[in-house]
């Protein structure tokens, strides 16, 4: 009789796992992708595609993102409202100047989450923290501010 039990390997491989991803100077394409692997689970051995099991995923600092090289000025995100004439074209830099932290508003969001029928769940466990809600945040312990490593 061996003492080697599954039960904690099988807890770990399901549980999920809260990751803290840093945008500061990180392009937004590769952010995206490796959150996107996070949420969805593709990481775990036991990933299928009707299966829920994928992880929480912080991301701070996304003010702070970076572009590389002249994509500011060249990537374009364009909408068109539906009317004759309604066809709109907006920078990166001009989206990140209006509000750099940007969030899906919350009438699009409920529409989407909601009121259109949709083919599985849609998971709810990516998070998005600005400065100041870091700053805001309760601590238990603060480093003094001569503090030298």
């Amino acid at each position: 009789m061996s003492s080697f039990s599954r039960a904690p390997q099988q807890w770990a491989t399901f549980a999920r796992v809260w990751y803290l991803l840093d945008g500061k100077m990180q392009p937004p394409g590769k952010l995206a992708a490796m959150a996107s692997v996070k949420l969805q689970g593709l990481h775990k051995p036991v990933y299928h595609q009707l299966s829920d099991c994928g992880d929480h995923v912080v991301i701070m600092n996304t003010r702070h993102i970076a572009f590389s090289g002249n994509k500011w000025e060249q990537k374009v995100y364009s909408s068109h409202t539906g009317y004759p004439g309604g066809f709109k074209q907006v920078t990166a830099a001009q989206l990140h100047q209006k509000d750099p932290v940007a969030d899906i508003p919350e009438d699009i969001l409920k529409n989407l989450v909601e009121e259109l029928p949709q083919p599985r769940k849609v998971p709810k466990r990516l998070d998005e923290y600005t400065q100041e809600d870091i700053e805001a945040f309760p601590r238990v312990w603060s480093p003094p501010e001569d503090l030298r490593l």
